[in-house]
């Protein structure tokens, strides 16, 4: 059987502050979109992995290899598994696809394996493998904060096409964090109160939805900035970059309109749409 690992946007992103542990604490909304790899996993005596992507390791370093090793070691498991990837969703895009990819061996790997895992122990392997992990063991608009490991999913209807553009830049999350700016966000409404207030007027998104990632990412990779401001241009109600970067998301109200911007950015950069309301 195959399994879809999809990817993420984040609706907002605010820096909040550096811990003692060396994370930051973020406040930000995750929602799906409609690009994603595909998991298939075979039967074997050890744990393995092939991809389609050469870019893609696929020695322990792999998040999907540790996903296997932490289950198996964990519930003392004595069978192996070959895992098959292939690879769609763009890496360091901020899309979290090696994070869906993890959550989907740790959804599934379990009943391959004929075993049965309560989900809190899942969410207790999958923040061992990255902050944003725990999000893709459940459906749904979440909104985060913590290391992006404490979720409140939520009911959230998104009117627009949103079209995906990926650059084709690799950006760095450890470098982006690194020298991130930290803002002060006293007294600013939740991001989860402004989109359920919002969603419906781009103008206010625009104001109010902000990814503090933006400035340092667009200091540094200009490419990235052109390309947003150039979607506003295409007719775009709201534009933003999704996680530290570099992939851009546009809101689009017109499904003609936003055909026509994919069917032109698609000559020069990988594009994906989601239909209104999809998820």
């Amino acid at each position: 059987m195959k399994h879809k690992a999809y990817a993420k946007i984040n609706l907002g992103l605010r820096i909040l502050r550096k811990r003692d542990d060396g994370y930051h604490d973020i406040e930000t909304v995750f929602h799906r979109v409609n690009v994603f790899d595909v998991l298939e996993f075979d039967a074997s005596k050890n744990i393995s992995m092939e991809c389609d992507n050469p870019k893609i390791p696929i020695e322990d370093s792999n998040l999907c290899i540790r996903a296997a090793r932490l289950l198996q070691t964990r519930f003392d498991i004595n069978q192996g598994v070959h895992i098959k990837l292939q690879k769609n969703i763009p890496i360091g895009a901020g899309l979290g696809g090696g994070s869906s990819d993890a959550a989907s061996v740790l959804l599934h790997l379990p009943k391959f394996w004929n075993c049965e895992i309560e989900k809190s122990e899942l969410r207790e392997i999958a923040l061992s493998l990255g902050s944003d992990v725990p999000y893709f063991l459940d459906q749904g608009t979440a909104y985060a904060t913590g290391r992006g490991e404490i979720l409140e999913y939520f009911q959230l209807d998104i009117p627009y096409w949103i079209l995906l553009v990926n650059p084709n830049i690799h950006v760095s999350t450890d470098w982006a964090y690194k020298n991130s700016f930290i803002k002060s966000t006293a007294h600013q409404q939740r991001l989860i109160e402004l989109l359920k207030e919002y969603i419906h007027y781009p103008k206010k998104l625009e104001k109010y939805i902000k990814n503090d990632f933006e400035n340092l990412i667009f200091e540094n990779y200009p490419k990235i900035k052109r390309l947003k401001f150039s979607l506003y241009d295409f007719g775009a109600d709201f534009v933003q970059m999704t996680g530290s970067g570099s992939a851009i998301y546009a809101f689009f109200t017109d499904e003609q309109t936003v055909r026509s911007v994919q069917n032109l950015l698609s000559k020069e950069y990988k594009t994906h749409l989601t239909e209104c309301n999809y998820f």
